[in-house]
This record gives C-alpha cells, structure tokens and sequence, in this order.
C-alpha cells in the first residue's frame, strides 16, 4: 500500500500532518486546529477525508474538527476522552487505529498537558511518530497541564524507539530550538550545521520534518542530558542542585522559557 504523509501548513507555524492513501484517494489528518487550509488541500487534491486523530485537546491542534465533521459527515475522530472534541473512537494508552490496514499504536506522552498521546505508525516496517507538542526538532513543549516530571519520562520513552524512527511534531521551531541548543552546546557542530539547513529551508518555505530520532539524539538537548557538554552548558547559566537528568532536563526547560 502506498501511504504518502503531507503537512499541511495552518496559522503561522502549525503542521497538519495528512495521511494520505494514493490507492483510494482517502485522507486522515492529525492535530487540525483549522479547517480551511485542510479542506483547500484536500479538494485541489481530490482527497476524501475519512477520520481525524488528535494529540491533546490546545485550540490550535483541534479548533478544526467540529468543521471538519461538518464537511466530511463520514469522518471517524480518533480522541482522548479529554481532547474535547466528539470523538467516535475513544483512546488511551495501548490503544490501537488504523490506517487503511496499518497499525497504530497509542501512547502516552504527558508532560505539555496531561492526555497528550502520540500516534506510532508502522508503515512498511518502519515507525512514524506524530509527537504533537511533546517534542520538537531540537526541543521540547512547555509544561502547561502536565508536569515536567511526566515530560521527562515522555522522552525516556520516545528515546526508546527505533533509531530510524520518523518523528512528525506539529510545529515549525527547529531554528529556535538549535540556536538555543547552541547557547547550551556551542561546540557542537551537528547542530551548528542543523540550524544553518533549518534556517535555509525555512525561508524557502520548506519544512525542516520530520526527522530521525537518530537525527535528535545529536541535536536535541532535551535528549542529551546526561552528556557532560550539556550539563556544563547549563551550569555555565544556572546553579544545579545535583546532575541527575532529571534536574538537567528541568533546568533546560526554565532556560528555554526565558530564552
């Protein structure tokens, strides 16, 4: 089968990421916090839209949906119990969805709110993560309704998937987020020339996602925090109580607020 995933571009920096199926000329969007760029894609395309996934209940990844429904009357929402949106398929953690015979598997990933979940999708044998607001190409999301001790353990767990994994975030922040791995990391070239190809395809309107969870493991601070280059980094800027991850992590995540 021949899935093809787009992002649809909503807002100022919001990726609608669409599973499309070239075969029967279907579509599943996740996270879509706008109707109208979806539903212009999906008719210059030819697309018919059939079900909605969503990460975590922020206007900007669900503030389409009931429009949507609407639109596509036969469209399946996919939901955590507290995204609040009317769900037809309510999820949790283990849960499981499909895409046109593909599984997916649900997780847990709190932390920027507490029902976060992301989507694993196993596509011809390799795993595609859509992350929403957990975490970013080179950073992570603010702590809103979660805890930043649920967000620690969210990324001990995506750091566990394959290393070819595809992670899909939702949003466009890969040249913030190095420049501010650099503040921490200034000697390390691979996210030196990550911010340089970020920048580039930036401004020409090209999406830097997704991208490699090997990929992040060498540019993602938030995932290197037991690496003494981070943690003197950090010290450089903030007093540490002891150089457990955890504390790196949460230090990491207050400079980054301020930065």
């Amino acid at each position: 089968m021949s899935i093809h995933i787009q992002p649809i571009k909503a807002f100022t920096d919001n990726y609608i990421w669409t599973l499309i199926n070239e075969n029967n000329k279907q579509a599943i969007v996740i996270d879509p916090g706008q109707a109208a760029p979806v539903i212009a894609y999906l008719e210059a395309e030819g697309l018919e839209l059939t079900a909605i996934w969503t990460t975590h209940h922020h206007h900007d990844h669900i503030g389409g949906v009931a429009e949507l429904q609407e639109y596509f009357p036969m469209t399946h929402v996919v939901a955590h119990s507290e995204h609040n949106v009317e769900q037809d398929q309510t999820i949790k953690d283990g849960s499981k969805v499909s895409a046109w015979g593909c599984n997916a598997q649900v997780w847990d990933i709190p932390g920027h709110t507490a029902s976060h979940v992301a989507y694993i999708l196993d596509i011809d044998g390799r795993k595609h993560c859509f992350c929403g607001d957990t975490l970013f190409s080179g950073g992570c999301g603010r702590v809103f309704t979660g805890t930043i001790e649920q967000l620690y353990d969210s990324f001990k767990r995506l750091n566990g998937l394959p290393l070819e994994t595809l992670l899909y975030p939702a949003h466009e922040y890969t040249a913030s987020n190095m420049r501010f791995g650099l503040s921490i990391e200034p000697d390390n070239t691979v996210m030196a020339q990550a911010l340089q190809q970020a920048t580039e395809k930036t401004e020409a309107g090209i999406p830097t996602l997704p991208v490699t969870l090997e990929h992040e493991r060498s540019v993602n601070v938030f995932l290197r925090t037991d690496m003494l280059s981070v943690i003197s980094g950090v010290k450089a800027q903030l007093a540490l109580a002891d150089d457990k991850p955890l504390t790196v992590f949460t230090a990491l995540r207050s400079l980054k607020n301020d930065f």
